[in-house]
């Protein structure tokens, strides 16, 4: 029996290591400009800091349950955190940029243990009863971390050095892995299911998932389909993974258990968490380019800007674990996506002529329904897992969220670039001296600008500057679009929740605490 102070001490330990994994990545993205001078690149070149990181990272978390069962989850866990916090050192430490992408790539491996482990560890520490406060203390790391890390990464980059924005994870990590060598219990049911190695089903995984991350990562660069390396990729990740499929569902020993999708509750929820990792990564990748592009935002004040959201998820994550013990978690949940589709209207109202207020305002709401989404999502989702398949089953959830976000990312930026350029067509064919307000605005913008320099210099000038406002128009008409994309898809969400099960836990999920 789990006695009531260990069991948050356990929390404590799986929180540092899952907090360490989430704002490094966060962080990092701030320090890019900073290591493409360092390591004279390109900006292609210098992207592949990010990708690199993405791919390995992709690839392993679904094979975390097998590895768990493989090597021990509790050694697995602490040889996680302790290789990602050595590599953390090197990648400061790096004297290029192909040093830099071996151990981002060895950062990803070691990272992506942490979230579906952390997630199987809670779940069967705390009884069902506390597992929605469990899961919504662990959710505020998780939420809030990528809100915070722009901001602490400017001021480290700015005040001391991009490196730092690695040294930081050592004392962290440290601590993380001293931690769960003292309070990790490994279960023993552990050892009693290490299974050898489907070797088929991995290399399958690996070309396939590989395949698809390097097309979601690096294929708007290249156009798309337009080029051919795009193309061959995503043949090569189809075939791949639909072979995995069919492998995996047939052979006795898989490393990724597919049949666990037979249960409804984690089906629909995995289903659901990649609705809602897509509409939260890909908003979290817009929100800057708004703020800073087109509301002439620092990254200081788009920071701070995006930190009352963070708060609001974490404030709802901790109202929510408690209303979970006297309301059917469907019913919050929905309450939660209603929160999310009020927020997603009302940023489809923006303009460019909006206070800060008017801004910060429908994020807070967004903040406030992605908190009482993701904690009762995810303890419906692995109720009713029994106990020993929780490892397989948090990295099957994990996959499908860390999926739903490479494809939002990917493709909120594709559809932001085309709608750009489609609106601004449209207002270019408005723009032209043949239509008369348009001209009378030219003529007056001209007359204001009039400065000695000759009327065909003023009306030069004007048209420039009409021109400007033109593109900044069609742009802030893009993200309204966007935002308009991830609010159909929440609204969407509310048919997931209603085909998940009560959360009931299983017997032998129920028993996980003992």
């Amino acid at each position: 029996m789990v006695g009531r102070a260990e069991k948050w001490l356990i929390a404590v330990s799986v929180m540092l290591g899952t907090i360490l994994e989430v704002l490094d990545t966060s962080i990092v993205n701030v320090a890019l400009p900073h290591m493409q001078g360092a390591f004279s690149a390109s900006i292609d070149e210098i992207t592949w800091v990010l990708t690199s990181y993405l791919i390995a990272n992709g690839i392993v978390i679904p094979m975390t349950g097998w590895l768990s069962a493989r090597f021990g989850r509790k050694r697995y866990f602490i040889t996680s955190v302790a290789l990602f916090t050595v590599a953390s050192m090197f990648c400061g430490a790096a004297p290029d940029l192909r040093a830099m992408v071996v151990f981002r790539l060895l950062q990803g491996l070691a990272g992506a243990a942490m979230l579906p482990s952390s997630q199987a560890i809670l779940m069967e520490t705390f009884p069902p009863s506390e597992q929605p406060i469990a899961m919504a203390t662990w959710g505020v790391g998780l939420m809030v971390a990528p809100v915070i890390g722009p901001t602490l990464g400017g001021w480290i980059t700015d005040t001391y050095s991009w490196r730092w924005c690695f040294y930081i994870n050592l004392p962290f990590g440290i601590v993380a892995a001293l931690m769960c060598a003292r309070f990790l219990r490994e279960p023993a049911y552990v050892a009693a299911q290490r299974r050898r190695p489907d070797w088929v089903g991995i290399a399958l995984l690996v070309l396939g998932l590989g395949a698809l991350q390097l097309v979601l990562d690096r294929g708007e660069r290249a156009d798309w389909f337009d080029a051919t390396w795009v193309r061959a990729s995503t043949v090569l990740a189809i075939a791949a993974l639909a072979t995995f499929v069919f492998w995996e569902l047939r052979v006795d020993e898989p490393v990724v258990k597919l049949r666990l999708l037979r249960d409804r509750g984690l089906a629909v929820g995995c289903g659901l968490i990649s609705f809602m990792a897509f509409i939260l990564f890909g908003s979290l990748a817009l929100w800057p380019l708004y703020l800073q592009t087109l509301m002439g935002y620092s990254a200081a004040q788009s920071g701070w800007a995006s930190a009352p959201r963070g708060v609001a998820t974490g404030l709802s994550m901790f109202l929510v674990g408690r209303l979970a013990r006297f309301f059917d978690p469907r019913l919050l949940m929905a309450f939660g996506i209603a929160l999310l589709v009020v927020g997603q209207y009302r940023m489809t109202l923006f303009s460019l002529g909006l206070g800060w207020w008017q801004i910060v305002a429908p994020s807070i709401l967004q903040g406030a329904g992605l908190g009482f989404i993701f904690t009762l999502l995810s303890t419906t989702a692995l109720a009713r897992v029994p106990r020993e398949e929780m490892s397989n089953a948090a990295s099957l959830y994990n996959l499908m969220r860390n999926m739903g976000a490479s494809f939002g990312i990917a493709i909120l930026g594709t559809l932001l670039i085309r709608r750009g350029q489609y609106h601004q067509a449209v207002l270019a064919s408005w723009s032209s001296p043949l239509y008369r307000p348009f001209e009378h605005a030219l003529e007056a913008l001209s007359h204001a600008l009039s400065q000695g320099g000759g009327v065909a210099a003023d009306h030069a000038r004007a048209a420039a500057v009409l021109y400007g406002q033109v593109r900044a128009q069609a742009t802030m008409m893009a993200f309204d679009d966007m935002f308009l994309i991830a609010g159909v898809l929440a609204a969407a969400m509310l048919l997931g929740v209603m085909l998940l099960p009560y959360s009931r836990p299983a017997p032998g999920a129920a028993g996980a605490a003992h």
